[in-house]
């Protein structure tokens, strides 16, 4: 797929979703517009097993909305799938030739295994994790997998989901007790017919879709939690049981009015989250962790790289792509002090020894430093700083996100807490040292090449006594520039690493990092 732009559209049993996807001048892929109508099409399921003609009318009517958006945005290509619902349709020949006739489109019919493989996909090209399960609780399927070593091994499709269960088993939106065992005893038995279910105790079930989602959001409210996104946000058990038990008890209406919960799901989130306890406790995982991306992610991936979809490096590719994103960031002066400070830091990391992460948060840091001029130049490390907050940035915790940014923008002590203040309850002093002393390491590293010319092609970084001795060899040009903001910048990074960092040039041979 070689277009600029590609709309995905996924028939859910709950919901219809649309997603079109842009690939920038630059090489960027982002999210260009998106669309989203409820259609709880198992709900509407009658007693044949048909999907009736009034409910394939609205969807047309959703699809034709859909098309007309893709046009708008001159996408070179739709690809359109549906899962459940019609896959599970007793008619689903007849509605798949109407969608056809009415609106164009060749709707893929999804197995249960292509919804548990395109999950994965969309998963594990956003999440860093090498071994778990999987879950997607749709309105009308549930999807289980196991991975190990970023491999699909099992999977899974069971024929239920918060929607079809919730017409099955709810009562004005509530799940009396009676309801719930008996759901608790369908899941329960499906699981024991998975013989790999439960072999492999002490993995996290990592949840993509719709159910997972709410919850992650009403978590985050319960707990006033400061970071605004659910993508690899972590909850116990214990604490998803208590939401659980809290929701239930809810009528109808004042469920709806739960912080973080979407009035449209209300109803399908108790059954749904039913079942994720339940295989929860089948799979004996450890805790919970929310992925934000999923079925269209991978879809997407598929589609775009079909070659080659699984990525092998979700931080990289990740951080290539917002780098991509704003192109404003002057290329080689990036390059130029990414390289130099990774240089002096695997000096500095002999005498003051950080953990392993530590490296790789500079690293990205020293990628990401000047995107904020993309909004103003003046201002670009506060606008880096709330860009890198708010991107996709896959790969790291919302811990290490935050302090990524900090680094990126430091200028000094107190304007890194000053950034941090809304986040602070996600960091401890040891974060804030790491940042302070990373931050002030980036700062030299821009001041070395502070005229943006690349002049210095190697660096001898040495330490004698309690001096960092920068030495470049054979440097193009006087260097003046760069001597005087390493002196400005020398006395609050001896403070901070006990060592005064110099310009030196009293020797210019071959470079070596040598203490």
């Amino acid at each position: 797929m070689t277009g600029q732009r590609i709309g995905i559209i996924d028939i859910g049993s709950n919901s219809v979703r649309l997603v079109v996807y842009e690939k920038t001048a630059n090489g960027a892929h982002r999210v260009a517009d998106s669309s989203k109508r409820p259609a709880r099409l198992s709900e509407r399921i009658d007693e044949n097993g048909c999907l009736p003609g009034t409910a394939i009318d609205d969807l047309i009517d959703t699809l034709n909305h859909f098309t007309m958006i893709c046009t708008h945005n001159h996408t070179s290509h739709i690809r359109a799938v549906a899962t459940a619902a019609i896959r599970n349709a007793n008619n689903r020949s007849e509605i798949l030739a109407r969608i056809h006739s009415a609106t164009g489109l060749s709707i893929e019919l999804l197995t249960g295994e292509d919804e548990a493989s395109y999950g994965f996909l969309g998963m594990i090209n956003s999440l860093k994790i090498r071994d778990g399960l999987l879950i997607d609780i749709g309105g009308g399927s549930t999807e289980l997998s196991l991975f190990r070593n970023r491999v699909l091994v099992h999977s899974v499709s069971f024929p239920f989901g918060c929607v079809s269960f919730n017409k099955r088993f709810g009562t004005k939106g509530t799940l009396q007790d009676e309801d719930l065992k008996a759901l608790e005893a369908i899941v329960a038995e499906a699981a024991r017919n998975e013989t790999w279910i439960g072999e492999t105790a002490g993995l996290p079930l990592v949840g993509v879709g719709g159910t997972v989602r709410a919850l992650g959001k009403m978590h985050q409210a319960a707990y006033k939690y400061p970071f605004p996104q659910t993508h690899n946000y972590p909850i116990t058990s214990e604490h998803v049981d208590e939401l659980f038990h809290q929701m239930r008890k809810l009528p109808l209406d004042k469920r709806r009015k739960l912080p973080g919960l979407s009035k449209d799901r209300a109803d399908v989130v108790v059954p749904g989250v039913a079942i994720l306890r339940v295989l929860f406790r089948a799979t004996k995982a450890t805790y919970y962790r929310i992925c934000g991306a999923g079925l269209r992610d991978g879809l997407f991936h598929a589609t775009r790289f079909p070659n080659r979809p699984k990525l092998d490096d979700v931080l990289k590719y990740s951080l290539t792509n917002l780098s991509a994103l704003h192109p404003e960031a002057p290329k080689q002066h990036v390059l130029q002090v990414n390289r130099i400070s990774l240089e002096i830091y695997d000096v500095l990391n002999y005498v003051y020894p950080l953990t392993p992460q530590s490296r790789v948060l500079l690293d990205t840091a020293s990628q990401l430093f000047r995107i904020g001029a993309s909004i103003d130049y003046y201002e670009y490390a506060r606008h880096s700083f709330y860009l890198i907050v708010n991107s996709q940035l896959n790969g790291l915790t919302h811990r290490e996100m935050i302090m990524t940014a900090a680094i990126a923008s430091y200028k000094s002590k107190g304007r890194a807490r000053q950034h941090i203040s809304e986040y602070k309850e996600l960091l401890n002093e040891s974060d804030l040292e790491v940042i302070y002393k990373l931050g002030s390491l980036l700062q030299l590293s821009a001041a070395l090449d502070r005229g943006e010319t690349q002049a210095i092609a190697q660096l001898n970084v040495q330490l004698s006594g309690i001096q960092l001795l920068l030495r470049p060899v054979q440097p193009r040009g006087t260097l003046a520039v760069e001597r005087r903001e390493v002196e400005e910048l020398a006395s609050e990074f001896k403070k901070l690493w006990g060592f005064t960092p110099s310009l030196d040039f009293s020797s210019t041979h071959v470079p070596s990092k040598t203490l």
